[in-house]
Formats: C-alpha cells, structure tokens, sequence
C-alpha cells in the first residue's frame, strides 16, 4: 500500500497472536472493549454491523467525558484487511466532523504470529499532524499492546 507522507499515519508491529484471533477481536464488540483505546481511557459502548456499509459506532470515556464516534465498514477481508471510516455514518451520509479512515492489515508470519499494519488516513495535512500531536504513535502502540496481551488469552 502506498501511504502519503502528507496525511497518512502508520504503526507496524508483529504480535505473537494468530490473524484470525486478531480478526475476531477487532470484528466483536465483546472483545473490542478490552483493548481499543488506551488505558486509563474505555471502550463502553459498541455497535458493529460487520459488512461494507455496515455501523462501527463507538463511546469512549476519556477523563469522566464520553465522546461518540459513529462510523462505516468500507472494506472487509476476513482474517486479513479491515477499513472503517467517521468520513460517513450508517447509510452513507454524511459526518459532520469527519478525522480519519483507518486500515488495518494483518499477515500471517507463521501459525502463532502476525505482522499487523495500522494506517490513518487523514483528509489533510493539518488533521494527520493533529491526530500525530494527539500521541497517534504511543497510542495505537498501547493499543496493539493492549490486544495482543487480551488475545493471548483467548
């Protein structure tokens, strides 16, 4: 995948877990609460409709504040790609304040590991610089931690 130094973001990291476990987390609510923001911060609500066009909705409590983020599945590959966007809520229209598309690539290395890709994409420089200011790196660093710690124990 060609990234844009202007607005895109990456983190790369092999987890020592399998894809399809991977797969599973990012794809189930249940799972997903255990790990998608960084600690102290929580998952404590979402909503996922697992196909392209289908809601990834999500409430975060960060600081005692909730913060809403409604989005869309662009492109689903099981066990392999995974992208979603707050550009569009469910049925397509329209976000009033979009920040980001993210793509999530998982490739297996061997049957108890994966080489896992995390890009941001954002709709300009200013948001990509933004969201690297907001601790982009440490963050979805924490968070890749965060699941390979929880799906180890799956």
């Amino acid at each position: 995948m060609i990234l844009d130094a202007d607005t895109d973001l990456q983190l790369e990291r092999t987890l020592q877990v399998p894809a399809d476990v991977i797969w599973r987390c990012w794809t189930t609510p249940e799972h997903l609460k255990h790990f998608f923001v960084p600690r102290p911060h929580k998952l404590v609500s979402c909503d996922i409709d697992l196909h392209p066009g289908g809601r990834f909705n999500t409430v975060f409590e960060v600081e005692g504040n909730e913060m809403r983020n409604d989005g869309v599945f662009l492109e689903l590959i099981p066990g392999r790609k995974l992208v979603f966007t707050d550009t569009y809520t469910e049925g397509w229209k329209p976000a009033e304040h979009p920040f980001m598309t993210a793509i999530l690539l998982l490739e297996p290395l061997n049957p108890h590991a994966t080489r896992y890709v995390a890009i941001a994409r954002h709709r300009n420089a200013e948001a990509r610089a933004e969201h690297e200011k907001m601790g982009f790196h440490s963050g979805w660093g924490m968070v890749a931690d965060q699941l390979e710690a929880y799906a180890q124990t799956l």
